[in-house]
């Protein structure tokens, strides 16, 4: 839902920035690159001191290259496999670095393996996610299932909620501390419903194709055995 939404609004603010890069000679690549280098500085310098607050404000002030670099190829024209591969590829490492920020403070001054745990699970659970759909195409399935917490709602509930969560360290807001944990734990619950709803998915698409496999090998074996009996009674005739 989100992604549907919020890229459709964001695309249309951000083309006017994306087509200034270009002008300058900016590559969608390159884009993508320094968005990734902000996302994981952003997220590995504040995060693990518990720096939540402007964390997230460098994070989201980098986050949105994922956007313009797809921006920039559609205005040139010229988007490529290796710029989606780059892509996606950098989108797990910059989730990696999200998560494990915040992994890093729970096991250390956050003091909470519990919660550490939980992180680390969102942060594992959501590459499976990912994972499971490119897998489920790589081998000629639509994988036709979103689910419930895709990428896009777990980065925007996880950045949301951890910066509104940095209001109390760094302006001295009491008890908003809280929305982090509560941040947490609603994406490790939505990406394992994400991740069974695809699992549950590809199961089914797999055993239809192969239903229809066998199906269409059963016919093929049948017109071959028609025509033997076909060809059989012309020369006994």
């Amino acid at each position: 839902m989100l992604n549907k939404y919020a890229r459709a609004f964001f695309t249309r603010v951000l083309t006017p920035f994306a087509a200034m890069l270009l002008r300058r000679g900016v590559s969608p690549d390159a884009v993508t690159l320094v968005g990734t280098l902000g996302v994981t500085a952003g997220a590995l310098i504040f995060y693990p001191i518990g720096e939540f607050f402007w964390g997230t404000v460098v994070i989201t002030l980098f986050v949105f290259s994922d956007m313009v670099d797809g921006n920039m190829a559609r205005q040139l024209g010229r988007s490529s496999r290796w710029g989606a591969f780059l892509d996606s590829t950098l989108d797990r490492v910059a989730d990696a670095a999200v998560f494990g920020g915040i992994a890093l403070w729970y096991a250390g001054r956050g003091d909470d393996l519990v919660l550490c745990a939980v992180t680390l699970f969102c942060l594992s659970s959501g590459q499976v996610v990912s994972y499971t759909k490119a897998r489920g195409e790589s081998i000629g399935l639509p994988v036709d299932v979103n689910g419930l917490v895709e990428r896009s709602e777990r980065l925007v509930i996880t950045l949301v909620l951890a910066g509104l969560s940095g209001f109390e360290a760094t302006f001295g807001v009491p008890h908003i501390g809280v929305l982090l944990p509560i941040a947490l734990w609603v994406v490790a619950v939505g990406s394992a419903v994400t991740l069974g709803q695809r699992v549950v998915t590809v199961r089914r698409e797999a055993a239809e194709v192969d239903e229809a496999e066998r199906n269409r090998a059963a016919a093929e074996e049948q017109q071959a055995a028609a025509g033997d009996e076909a060809e059989e009674k012309g020369r006994t005739a």
